[in-house]
């Protein structure tokens, strides 16, 4: 299995916060934290090092102690500008990309999605994501660092789908219906009474 210091975790926290009132989420308190503390903590022990994407409240997400990217594109243009901006900082074989708003991510999600990707064959995907059971999580994903290569083409033509830029690539989804519960995003978990 590769070990960690292959993988680089990336957290996604440069949107606009449309579905919060504009909210910037990683902020968002949670269990008296950042949603994006919560994120780091689960990510940080999976993985090597970790960046963190943001465009906006820059000094409080420098106040965490990771090194931060911004979008090269004005005007929030989505997940994949996030990897795009963190692609040059990205030394390892993988990075592992989640979302700024999932604080109960698996502690083992790294090396589940890391998995399919080490297979020695041919026809070995380069981007694996994780299926909660009821939905892909495509911002819960490990991808070959190779194959980001192609991004900014893909960007530049107008494309903002993640799961467009996956389905270019030999892809994967990885089954966590046994850790359902892990993926719920700020949305969901403020309902939840008590959270």
């Amino acid at each position: 299995m590769t070990e960690v210091n292959e993988v680089t975790g990336l957290i996604l926290a440069g949107g606009a916060g449309r579905r919060v009132g504009g909210q910037d989420k990683g902020l968002v308190l949670w269990q008296g934290k950042p949603l994006i503390s919560h994120v780091a903590a689960r990510l940080q022990a999976q993985t090597s090092t970790l960046i963190i994407s943001c465009n906006r409240n820059i000094e409080q997400y420098k106040s965490l102690g990771f090194p931060i990217v911004e979008d090269q594109r004005s005007g929030f243009e989505g997940p994949l500008a996030g990897i795009e901006a963190a692609k040059s900082r990205i030394t390892t074989s993988y990075v592992a990309v989640v979302a700024c708003d999932t604080p109960l991510l698996p502690d083992d999600l790294v090396q589940r999605l890391l998995a399919p990707l080490c297979a020695d064959t041919e026809d070995a995907p380069v981007v694996s994501f994780a299926h909660d059971g009821q939905r892909n999580q495509y911002l819960c994903a490990v991808i070959k660092t190779e194959c980001l290569t192609d991004l900014s083409d893909f960007l530049q033509q107008g494309h903002r789908a993640v799961k467009h830029w996956y389905r270019q690539n030999p892809h994967v989804s990885v089954d966590f219906s046994d850790e359902y519960d892990s993926f719920q995003n700020h949305n969901y978990l403020n309902s939840i009474p008590g959270q």
